[in-house]
């Protein structure tokens, strides 16, 4: 469990609160309470996408992550515009490591300024810092 002096740092930036891993599980449960848990599993899944070095792997993992949250009916479909989609569908036949790279701003932008202000008002979020 983070000390409240830990938690109150996330106020500061959601880049801290992203860093933390006790910052990261708070904010994935708060999430996965108001049902969008799939944003931040599509986040984590492109930083750790962006970090493959072979491209063998890139290709494999481009597809998982398409299927996961990309593709319509998706089981984890994030909420992103038929372009964006359409880009990424051609862009993972020859997969680099900026494939979702717009898609990841939309999500990372839409977290930020939607779910983020959420999180720090909840009452979960302030129960830690007391």
């Amino acid at each position: 469990r983070p000390s409240p002096e830990e938690a109150q740092l996330w106020a500061e930036a959601f880049d801290e609160l992203l860093a933390n891993k006790y910052g990261l599980a708070a904010f994935r449960a708060f999430l996965k309470s108001e049902f969008c848990e799939e944003n931040i599993e599509f986040w984590l899944a492109c930083e750790d996408f962006k970090k493959t070095k072979s491209p063998q792997k890139l290709t494999s993992k481009a597809k998982k992550i398409y299927n996961d949250f990309i593709e319509k009916e998706a089981p984890k479909e994030i909420n992103i515009d038929f372009q964006t989609k359409n880009m990424i569908a051609q862009s993972i036949q020859e997969a680099t490591h900026t494939c979702f790279s717009a898609a990841q701003k939309r999500v990372y932008s839409l977290m930020e300024n939607n779910s983020y202000p959420r999180f720090l008002e909840s009452e979960f979020y302030q129960e830690l810092c007391k």
